[in-house]
C-alpha cells in the first residue's frame, strides 16, 4: 500500500497518511492539531503577530484577518516540546500543524495521545538523495565574456543591460518600466529556495548588499539565519532579479528589497520540504513581503510512498499548493517555476505551480522559443498551465565562481517574471495581487489562444502597463450652458503625451481639441487634468470626448492607448442666432486650435488665412463648410509664440477675422 496526501472532504486540514511503511518508521512527522483553542493571541490585536506592512497590505486589498492568521496555540507547542525525545522543527499557523523529529515510537505515541492532536503522519525518514538537480534543466553554467561597462550600448535606456541581459528584458519590453522609474523600489520579494551561496560577497549583488536591500534571511532546514553557506541555486535565481553590473548583467528589479528563505534540503527530497515551504510563505506574509518567487517544485520523492500522481496536481491537494494559494489569499503575488519535466516521463507541471492563484512560469529563450525541458500543462481538468513564460533558456545568472554566465531551467524564468511583476505592481499600488496577475496574462503573446507550453504566453510589460492605466484612469464631463468641462486622471512621466478628442453630433469621426504634455519628470506619478470646451453648434445629440495617451513617444517604439471616453447629451442648440461669426477654441493655443464658423453660406469650401499683426499672410487653408455651423482643426506647430489674425473668406467675400494667441 502507498502513503498519500489526502484532502478531507469539506475539511480545512490536510492529513498525511501512511500505511506501509508505518508511521513510526519515519524520523520526521507532521502533527495536525484540532484547533487553536486557548490562544494567547487575538484577532482584535493583529499587530502582535503581523507586521505593520503586512497589516497595510490587508487594508489595501480589503482582506479580513481570520483564524488562519493566529499563531498556533503556544500551550500546544509547549506540551509537544516537553515530551522526551521530541524536537520541534517548524510550526505552521496556516496548516495549524507542527513538524517534529523523533526516533522514539513511545514519544510519537505520547504526542498522538495529546487531547488537542488530530493525527500525525510521516514526512521524511532519512537524509541524503539526489539533490536539487530537477529544478535546473542544465547544471552547467556557460560563462559570458567579461564586459567593461563603458562598452555596453545604452540605447537611451536607464540601465546599461549588456547584450545578453538586455535581450532578456527587451523580450518583455521591461526596459519601458525601468525607463519610467519602475525598478522595484518599495517592493519586497521573498525568494524561497535551497540556499543563497555567497550572495553577500559575489559581485552581482554589490548594490543590494551595499544599499541594505536584503531585509531578512532564515534557514527553515537548519533553523538559523545563515543562508549564504548553502547551495548556490537560490543565489543564481536571486541574481536574475537583483543583479546590477552595468554593461553586463542587470536584473529585472534591481532596486527591490528581498527576504531570503531556505526551505529546501538539497541532499534529499521529502514532503518535509513542502512543510518548510508553507512556513516560509507564512513568514513572507507576516514580515510584509509583496511577492514570492519560488524556483522549487514537487511530484516525486526519495521514498516513492510519498509520490504524487498527475490528478493530484489539481491545485488543492499538496501541502505546498495549499500554502501557495493561502499566500495569494493574504494578498501576495506568487510566482513558481512550472518545472523542467518536459522531456521526462512525468512531462507535466509540478506542485505548487498547480495552484489556481499561483503564476506558473514556463521557459523560453530570448527569442521567445520554448525550451524543450519546460513542463507541459494543462492542470487536471484542462485548467490553463503554465500561466506565463519568461527566459529560462540560456538565462543570464551569477555563478558561484564570481563569473557571469548562462544556465537553463524554469528556475530562472520564474524570478525573471517575478522581478518584472514587481516593477509593474510598483506603478499601480492601488490594485491587488490578482489584478496585477490579470494584467500580465492579458499582455501575453497568446492571451487569446493559450496553449500547454507557455499558457497565456510571453508578457509584454508595456502592454500590461497600458491596460492597467485604462483600469486606473477616470474621465468626466460636465456641461454648463454651452461650456463643457472635461476632467481626467491618469499616470504619466514628462515624455508622455495626451490628445483630447471630440466627436460632435453628426460628425463621422473624432477631431483633436488639444495636445497636452505632462509636467517634466522621469518617474511615474499620478496626474489630473482639466479642459473647458466652448460648444457652438446647431444640431443636438450626443457629444463624445475621449483621451488618447501616448505612453511611449519614441519614434521607433510609439505606443498609444485609448485611456477613457465620456459622452453627454446636448438637448438644446448652442447657437442662438444665425448671424455670421467665427471663433477659435482654445485661445490661447499651443499646437492646435479649433476654428468654428457660423455662416449660412452655400459654398462647400471656405478659405482661411493666417497672418501676423501687420497683415502679412503666413499661410492659407481650405476648410469644409458642412452645415451652417462648421468646425475644423488648424495646426499651429510651425508658428512661434505671438499674436496672429485668422481671417475666413467665401471666395472673395470676407466673412470675418478673429485674433489668436499662440503660446
Amino acid at each position: 500500500m502507498n502513503a498519500f496526501i489526502r484532502l478531507l472532504a469539506g475539511g480545512s486540514l490536510l492529513f498525511l497518511l501512511a500505511a506501509t511503511p508505518t508511521n513510526a518508521q519515519f524520523t520526521h512527522h507532521i502533527v495536525w492539531l484540532k484547533n487553536k483553542g486557548g490562544n494567547s493571541f487575538s484577532l482584535s490585536n493583529p499587530s502582535a503577530y503581523l507586521s505593520a506592512r503586512s497589516l497595510q497590505r490587508r487594508t489595501n486589498q480589503q482582506i479580513v484577518i481570520d483564524s488562519t492568521d493566529l499563531p498556533v496555540t503556544t500551550a500546544y507547542i509547549t506540551a509537544i516540546r516537553t515530551i522526551s525525545g521530541v524536537t520541534i522543527l517548524n510550526v505552521s499557523k496556516w496548516l495549524n500543524a507542527v513538524c517534529i523529529q523523533t526516533t522514539s515510537a513511545a514519544a510519537l505515541n505520547a504526542v498522538q495521545q495529546l487531547p488537542f492532536v488530530q493525527s500525525t503522519g510521516g514526512l521524511a525518514d532519512r537524509i541524503g538523495g539526489r539533490g536539487i538537480d530537477k529544478f535546473i534543466a542544465s547544471q552547467h553554467i556557460e560563462p559570458l565574456p567579461d564586459v567593461d561597462a563603458k562598452t555596453g550600448e545604452l540605447n537611451g535606456d536607464f540601465y546599461n543591460y549588456g547584450s545578453s541581459a538586455g535581450a532578456e528584458i527587451k523580450l518583455h519590453k521591461g526596459d519601458f518600466l525601468h525607463n519610467i522609474g519602475l525598478r522595484g523600489q518599495g517592493l519586497q520579494i521573498a525568494v524561497l529556495d535551497g540556499g543563497f551561496f555567497n550572495y553577500n560577497t559575489l559581485r552581482a549583488f554589490d548594490s543590494v548588499n551595499r544599499n541594505g536591500q536584503i531585509l531578512s534571511t532564515w534557514d527553515f532546514v537548519s533553523r538559523n539565519a545563515t543562508v549564504n553557506d548553502d547551495h548556490p541555486h537560490g543565489m543564481q535565481c536571486l541574481s536574475t532579479i537583483a543583479a546590477n553590473l552595468p554593461g553586463q548583467f542587470v536584473g529585472k528589479a534591481p532596486q527591490a528589497s528581498f527576504h531570503l528563505f531556505r526551505t529546501e534540503d538539497v541532499n534529499s527530497e521529502y514532503p518535509i520540504e513542502e512543510f518548510n515551504w508553507v512556513c516560509a510563505a507564512e513568514r513572507a506574509d507576516s514580515v510584509g513581503a509583496d511577492l514570492i518567487s519560488s524556483s522549487l517544485g514537487y511530484y516525486d520523492f526519495d521514498n516513492p510512498v510519498f509520490n504524487y500522481t498527475y490528478p493530484q496536481m489539481n491545485g488543492n491537494t499538496t501541502l505546498s499548493v495549499r500554502g501557495a494559494d493561502r499566500a495569494a489569499k493574504k494578498g501576495l503575488l506568487v510566482f513558481n517555476s512550472a518545472g523542467n519535466e518536459g522531456n521526462s516521463a512525468w512531462r507535466y507541471l509540478i506542485t505548487p505551480s498547480d495552484g489556481d492563484s499561483v503564476l506558473a512560469i514556463g521557459a523560453v529563450n530570448a527569442l521567445g522559443n520554448v525550451g524543450s525541458f519546460s513542463s507541459y500543462g494543462p492542470a487536471p481538468g484542462g485548467r490553463i498551465k503554465p500561466d506565463l513564460a519568461s527566459v529560462g533558456v540560456s538565462a543570464v545568472v551569477q555563478s558561484s565562481n564570481n563569473n557571469i554566465g548562462t544556465a537553463n531551467g524554469t528556475s530562472f524564468s520564474c524570478p525573471n517574471m517575478a522581478g518584472l511583476g514587481a516593477c509593474l505592481w510598483q506603478g499601480f499600488p492601488e490594485f491587488n495581487n490578482m489584478k496585477i496577475a490579470e494584467a500580465l496574462k492579458r499582455s501575453g503573446s497568446r492571451y487569446t489562444n493559450p496553449d500547454d507550453r507557455v499558457g497565456f504566453g510571453i508578457p509584454d510589460l508595456r502592454k500590461a502597463f497600458g491596460w492597467l492605466l485604462t483600469e486606473y484612469a477616470t474621465m468626466n464631463a460636465q456641461a454648463t450652458n454651452c461650456s463643457i468641462t472635461i476632467t481626467w486622471k491618469s499616470k504619466d512621466v514628462g515624455s508622455m503625451r495626451y490628445e483630447l478628442q471630440r466627436k460632435l453630433p453628426g460628425e463621422p469621426g473624432y477631431t483633436t481639441l488639444q495636445q497636452i504634455a505632462p509636467a517634466a519628470g522621469l518617474n511615474l506619478r499620478n496626474s489630473n487634468y482639466q479642459y473647458t470646451d466652448r460648444i457652438l453648434i446647431n444640431p443636438t445629440g450626443a457629444i463624445t470626448y475621449r483621451v488618447i495617451q501616448w505612453i511611449d513617444t519614441a519614434t521607433a517604439s510609439k505606443e498609444s492607448i485609448l485611456l477613457d471616453s465620456v459622452s453627454l447629451l446636448l438637448s438644446d442648440p448652442c447657437v442662438t442666432s444665425l448671424e455670421t461669426s467665427i471663433q477659435v477654441f482654445p485661445n490661447p493655443a499651443s499646437s492646435n486650435t479649433r476654428l468654428v464658423v457660423n455662416y449660412a453660406g452655400t459654398t462647400p469650401l471656405l478659405w482661411v488665412a493666417i497672418s501676423d499683426m501687420t497683415g502679412r499672410i503666413l499661410s492659407r487653408y481650405q476648410v469644409p463648410l458642412r452645415t451652417t455651423v462648421s468646425s475644423s482643426d488648424l495646426p499651429l506647430q510651425g508658428y512661434s509664440k505671438g499674436t496672429y489674425l485668422i481671417t475666413v473668406w467665401d471666395e472673395d467675400k470676407k466673412i470675418g477675422t478673429v485674433k489668436l494667441i499662440k503660446d
